[in-house]
C-alpha cells in the first residue's frame, strides 16, 4: 500500500484515524502498531514476521543493556547482539543475491567455470528493510550511549518501529528524538490540520511534479542506443533529479504530515539540496535523517576528523561507499556513493579559502547542480553499460538515430515544459515545506486542499506512480 494510492486516501487513512481517535488512551500505541502492521502487510503479509522477530530482539537487547545492576560486559552484549543481528538481516535479505552473483562471475572469469547460488535462496526484497533496521538498531544503541531511556513496554517499542507514516521510506526516525513523545504528546485540532496540510503539499510534489518527471526519465534512459542527443539526455537526467527529489521528499512530507495528525513530530529530511553550492552542503541538506544516522553511528565511531587528516578522508570514503550501498544492491550505486565521498574529501582538501570557494554563490550552485546530476547517472542506471552510454551521450558521443525526434517531441511537449517550469520554481524558488507552513493560515491550508484535489484527479490518470525509495 503507498500513499498515492485511492485505497489509502479513501479507505485506510480514514478508517485508520477514526479508530485511532475512538480508542482510550491506554491502547492508542497497540491500535496503531496493529494499523501499522496491516499497512505493512498488505504487500506481503509474511514480512510483518521478519519485522516482529527484529524488534523482539531489540527489544530483549535494550533490557539486556538498562537492566538494574547491569555489567559492562551485559550491556556490550546486548548492543553487539542488536547490531549484528539487524546487520545480519539486512545483509541477508537486501545483500546476499548481489554479492552471490558478483562472487560467481569472479568464478567464472577466474577460469573455475560457472557457478550459480541457489535459486531457492533468492528473496524479494521486504520494503523498507533499511529504515526500519536502522530505527530498531538505533534503540539499543541510544540506550548503550545513554542517550534515551527505555521503552515503557513492547507495545510502545513496536509502535515506534511500525509506525506506518514513515515506516517503509523514512524519515529513519531515531528512538530518542521520539521517546519522550512515546510516553506523553500532545492531540490538537491545530496539528491535525497542520498534518493534514503538510500531507497534502507532499502529495502534490508526488502527483503532480514527481510522476511526470518519471514518465520523462524513464523515457531518455530506456532510449537505445544512438538515440539520445546531448539535450535529451541533459533533459532525461533533470527530469530525474527532478523526479528523485520531488518523489522522496514529497512522501517526507506525507510521513511527517501524518505524523502530526497522530500527535508525533517527525524530523525534517529536506531542506532544499539543489540550492547547494557544494556537495559538502548537499548532503547537509539532501535526506537529513540518513545523513546524520551515517555521521552518528558510522563516520565518529570510525574517529571522525579527529584521527589525522589521511584517515579523516579514509572515513569520508568509507562511509559515501557504505551510504551508496545502502541504497541498492548494485555497483553502480557503489559508485554513486564513492564520487560522492571523493567531492567530500576534495572539497575538505581544497579548504574555504579555495578558488572555487571565492566564485560567485550562482557559478557554485550550477556547478555543485551539474556534479550531483552526473552522479545521479549511475544511480539511475540499470549497470555499468547503460551508465556509460548515457554518460557518452550527455557529452555528445551519441545521437542521430530518427527515433531521437520521436523521443525529442514526447519530452518537449508543451505540458512537459511546464512541468519543468514548476519543478525549477519549487526547487530553487520556494521554501521547503516546513518552513513555508510554520505559520499556518487559512490560505495556506486552502491550497493545500485545492493542491489533494488536483493530485487525486491526476492520480486516476496516471499508469506511473512509483515511490522510488521503497526499493531501498
Amino acid at each position: 500500500m503507498v500513499f498515492s494510492s485511492h485505497i489509502f486516501l479513501f479507505y485506510f487513512l480514514g478508517l485508520a484515524l477514526v479508530i485511532y481517535y475512538a480508542s482510550p488512551r491506554f491502547l492508542k500505541h497497540l491500535v496503531l502498531t496493529v494499523l501499522s502492521y496491516v499497512f505493512y502487510g498488505w504487500w506481503n503479509p509474511w514480512y510483518t514476521l521478519l519485522m516482529l522477530g527484529s524488534t523482539i530482539i531489540d527489544y530483549a537487547c535494550g533490557k539486556m543493556i538498562t537492566a538494574p545492576g547491569a555489567s559492562p560486559g551485559q550491556r556490550k552484549r546486548g548492543v553487539t547482539i542488536s547490531v549484528i543481528s539487524n546487520l545480519t538481516i539486512l545483509a541477508f535479505f537486501k545483500y546476499f543475491w548481489f554479492f552471490a552473483t558478483s562472487a560467481s562471475e569472479l568464478w567464472a572469469k577466474a577460469g573455475f567455470g560457472e557457478f550459480q547460488p541457489p535459486s531457492s535462496l533468492y528473496f524479494l526484497l521486504p520494503v523498507g528493510i533499511s529504515f526500519y533496521t536502522f530505527q530498531s538498531m538505533s534503540y539499543s544503541i541510544d540506550l548503550y550511549r545513554g542517550h534515551a531511556k527505555p521503552a515503557r513496554s513492547f507495545i510502545d517499542f513496536a509502535c515506534y518501529v511500525s509506525m506506518f507514516p514513515q515506516l517503509v521510506a523514512g524519515p529513519i526516525v531515531r528512538y530518542g528524538s521520539v521517546a519522550d513523545q512515546l510516553v506523553d504528546r500532545r492531540h490538537s485540532l491545530e496539528g491535525f490540520v497542520y498534518g493534514m496540510t503538510r500531507f497534502n503539499y507532499g502529495f502534490a510534489k508526488k502527483i503532480i511534479l514527481a510522476n511526470p518527471m518519471g514518465a520523462i526519465a524513464d523515457a531518455c534512459f530506456g532510449a537505445g542506443e544512438g538515440v539520445l542527443t546531448p539535450s535529451l539526455a541533459w533533459l532525461g537526467v533533470i527530469a530525474y533529479a527532478f523526479q528523485i527529489y520531488f518523489d522522496f521528499s514529497g512522501y517526507s512530507d506525507m510521513a511527517i504530515g501524518l505524523g502530526r495528525m497522530f500527535g508525533f513530530r517527525f524530523p525534517e529530511n529536506f531542506n532544499s539540496p539543489y540550492k547547494s553550492k557544494s556537495i559538502t552542503e548537499f548532503w547537509r541538506r539532501w535526506h537529513l535523517s540518513l545523513s546524520s544516522f551515517l555521521r552518528d553511528y558510522l563516520y565518529i565511531p570510525l574517529g571522525g576528523n579527529r584521527v589525522g587528516v589521511r584517515r579523516t578522508y579514509v572515513n569520508l570514503m568509507v562511509v559515501m561507499l557504505l551510504g551508496g550501498l545502502w541504497h541498492g544492491a548494485q555497483w553502480t550505486f557503489v559508485v554513486w556513493g564513492g564520487i560522492h565521498g571523493g567531492m567530500l574529501a576534495l572539497e575538505r582538501l581544497m579548504g574555504k579559502d579555495s578558488f572555487y570557494a571565492r566564485l560567485p554563490d550562482p557559478v557554485r550552485m550550477a556547478l555543485t547542480f551539474v556534479i550531483v546530476l552526473i552522479t545521479w547517472v549511475f544511480f539511475r542506471a540499470e549497470n555499468f553499460e547503460v551508465a556509460a552510454g548515457y554518460l557518452g551521450a550527455m557529452f555528445g558521443l551519441g545521437g542521430g538515430e530518427p527515433a531521437g525526434e520521436i523521443l525529442s517531441a514526447f519530452v518537449l511537449r508543451p505540458i512537459n515544459l511546464v512541468y519543468f517550469g514548476l519543478c525549477a520554481l519549487w526547487a530553487w524558488g520556494l521554501p521547503r515545506a516546513g518552513d513555508y507552513l510554520v505559520r499556518l493560515t487559512a490560505g495556506k491550508v486552502i491550497v493545500g486542499l485545492l493542491l489533494l484535489a488536483l493530485g487525486v484527479m491526476m492520480m486516476f490518470t496516471q499508469g506511473f506512480n512509483p515511490f522510488i525509495y521503497f526499493q531501498f
